[in-house]
């Protein structure tokens, strides 16, 4: 059985993530920095959350579980992402970004998942 503390370090990162991507979204459209495509920007930030919701969540589900998980929490995020945007000057909320965060969010958590799974048959004798 996984103990507080490991569940609470497991978290940290998803929660401090997600931080992240909250400040970013609260940038004005006109000042974001760099060159980085906005599509590029919405699957990667949500490639990283995939991974991360998906590694606190696995503790405690099986793994399926823990992808499907993973994946609803990032959307729903991406869902009010999206509706913070509408409060931040030069920024709007957009479908097709939501959409863009689910794809990316699917893609992080089953590679978390496929990491694991290799991991676990190569630590097998696999």
């Amino acid at each position: 059985m996984p103990t507080t503390a490991r569940r609470i370090a497991l978290w940290i990162p998803a929660i401090a993530w997600a931080g992240v991507i909250f400040l970013v979204s609260s940038v004005p459209g006109s000042q974001i920095p760099g060159r980085i495509p906005s599509e590029v920007g919405h699957l990667g930030e949500y490639f990283i959350l995939g991974c991360l919701l998906y590694l606190a969540l696995r503790i405690d589900l099986p793994a399926k579980k823990a992808l499907v998980l993973a994946v609803v929490i990032a959307s729903a995020y991406g869902v009010t992402d999206e509706f913070h945007q509408r409060f931040v000057v030069m920024r709007t909320p957009d479908i097709y970004d939501w959409v863009l965060d689910t794809i990316g969010a699917l893609v992080g958590a089953a590679l978390a998942l496929a990491v694991g799974r290799r991991a676990g048959s190569r630590g097998r004798g696999a």
